[in-house]
């Protein structure tokens, strides 16, 4: 499922209309998405959670030659789904 086809999903499930279903969903990313970059926790029961972590420095190779090249630390999102998540999947 892509972008559009869940705001059609959203959109005919709430009775809203497309443009107002993308409007809702573009709002919840970006929200999400700054409350991350703050350093916030974003936590929707029964789905997951949203987190901050840092990747520390470390050395990688290069697949086409072989070399080694290193890879410096930096800050990258991570998700965690929650245990009604995890267990629809089951």
């Amino acid at each position: 499922m892509n972008k559009a086809e869940l705001i059609e999903a959203v959109a005919k499930a709430t009775k809203m209309t497309k443009v107002d279903a993308e409007m809702a969903l573009n709002t919840t990313l970006d929200t999400i998405k700054k409350s991350v970059k703050k350093g916030e926790d974003v936590t929707l029961i029964g789905f997951g959670t949203f987190t901050k972590t840092k990747r520390k420095a470390r050395i990688g190779r290069n697949p086409q030659t072989g070399k080694e090249i290193k890879i410096p630390a930096m800050t990258v999102p991570k998700f965690r789904p929650g245990r009604e998540f995890k267990d629809i999947l089951k």
